[in-house]
C-alpha cells in the first residue's frame, strides 16, 4: 500500500528554524566582527544548504555556511579563444592575499571563538553542536567565474559562483546562490509543493536508510533537490500522494537521464565519478529503494 497522505504530511513540514536562525547568526557574527584578520577585505557571509532553501528536515541539524572572500576569484577559461585568454591573461594579476591565507584567517577566529569545538573537515570548518547551538559546517570560498566572453575587465560575459578546495587539493566550483533561486522559482510554478515535496523524500530517505534499503551517505540533500528540481511542475498536484508517485513515475518512465541538471542549472545531475553530480547508480537505487519504502508501508 502506498505511503498514507498523513504521514506525508508529518514529513513535509520543515525542521528547527529558531534553533537554527539562532546559530547562524552567532556564527555570522563572530565572522564579520571588526576585529578579525580580513576585516579590511571584501567578504560576505550567507546560507546554503538545506537550512537556506527552506527545505531542512528534523533529522538534518547542520548549517551551513558560506564566508566567500571577494577580492580574489578563480576563473574557467575553457570557453574563450586564444586571443581572450590573453586579454584576460593581461588584465589581471595574481592576488597577494589569497585563499590559503584567508581560510587560515577564518579559522582562527572560528577557534579563537569556540575553541576545541572547532575542527578541518574534508571542505569546510566544522563546528560542533553544544547547548542550543548546532552543528555548523563553514565553507571557506572564493568567487569563481566561468567565462564565456573576455574582451576587457569591463567588457565580459561569464557565470559566478563559488570555488574552495577539499583535503585532496582538489578544486570544487559551485553555484549555491544560483541553486537557492532556481529552487524558489521552481517551488512557486510548481504550486508551492516543490519544498514540501523536498522535505518528504529526504524523510523517506531516513527511513529507507534506517530500514536497510540504502546506505547512509547515498543520496545526499543537494542531490535529492536537484532530482525533484527536474520533474516537470505538472507533476506537482494538491495531492502528496500524487507528488511522490509522479516523480518517481516520471524519472523511472519518462526522463532523459543523461540531460538533468543540478538546481543550479551549471552542472549536470547525473554524471559519474564528478565532485559536483551525483553518480547514476546511486540515483537509480535511491529511486527504486523509494518505490519498494512506498509499495511495501
Amino acid at each position: 500500500m502506498p505511503i498514507p497522505e498523513s504521514q506525508l504530511e508529518t514529513w513535509s513540514h520543515q525542521g528547527s528554524i529558531t534553533q537554527s536562525s539562532n546559530t547562524y547568526n552567532a556564527i555570522k557574527g563572530v565572522l564579520e566582527a571588526s576585529i578579525t584578520p580580513y576585516a579590511d577585505k571584501n567578504f560576505k557571509v550567507f546560507l546554503q544548504g538545506s537550512y537556506g532553501n527552506s527545505t531542512n528536515i528534523y533529522a538534518e541539524s547542520d548549517v551551513d555556511v558560506v564566508i566567500r572572500l571577494d577580492d580574489c576569484f578563480q576563473s574557467d577559461l575553457s570557453e574563450l579563444t586564444e586571443e581572450e585568454k590573453a586579454a584576460y591573461k593581461s588584465a589581471y594579476s595574481d592576488a597577494t592575499y589569497a585563499y590559503s591565507n584567508f581560510k587560515i584567517d577564518v579559522f582562527s577566529v572560528l577557534e579563537s571563538r569556540y575553541g576545541a569545538a572547532v575542527h578541518a573537515g574534508d571542505k569546510a570548518i566544522v563546528v560542533d553542536a553544544t547547548g542550543s547551538r548546532r552543528k555548523s559546517d563553514v565553507l571557506v570560498a572564493i568567487g569563481f567565474r566561468r567565462y564565456f566572453k573576455f574582451q576587457s575587465s569591463y567588457d565580459s560575459e561569464y557565470d559566478e559562483g563559488i570555488c574552495f578546495w577539499n583535503g585532496k587539493g582538489e578544486r570544487i566550483a559551485n553555484y549555491p546562490i544560483q541553486h537557492s533561486a532556481n529552487m524558489t522559482t521552481k517551488h512557486q510554478n510548481a504550486s508551492n509543493l516543490l519544498k514540501p515535496a523536498a522535505r518528504i523524500f529526504k524523510n523517506m530517505r531516513s527511513r529507507m536508510i534506517e530500514d536497510g534499503l540504502i546506505q547512509d551517505g547515498m543520496a545526499p540533500s543537494y542531490y535529492i533537490e536537484g532530482f525533484l528540481y527536474n520533474v516537470p511542475n505538472e507533476k506537482f498536484t494538491s495531492s502528496y500522494q500524487d507528488c511522490v508517485a509522479n516523480s518517481l513515475n516520471w524519472y523511472l518512465q519518462e526522463a532523459s537521464k543523461p540531460d538533468l541538471v543540478c538546481a543550479n542549472e551549471q552542472h549536470y545531475l547525473l554524471r559519474d565519478g564528478s565532485h559536483t553530480c551525483w553518480n547514476q547508480g546511486d540515483c537509480d537505487a535511491f529511486v527504486e529503494a523509494a518505490v519498494e519504502l512506498w509499495n511495501q508501508w
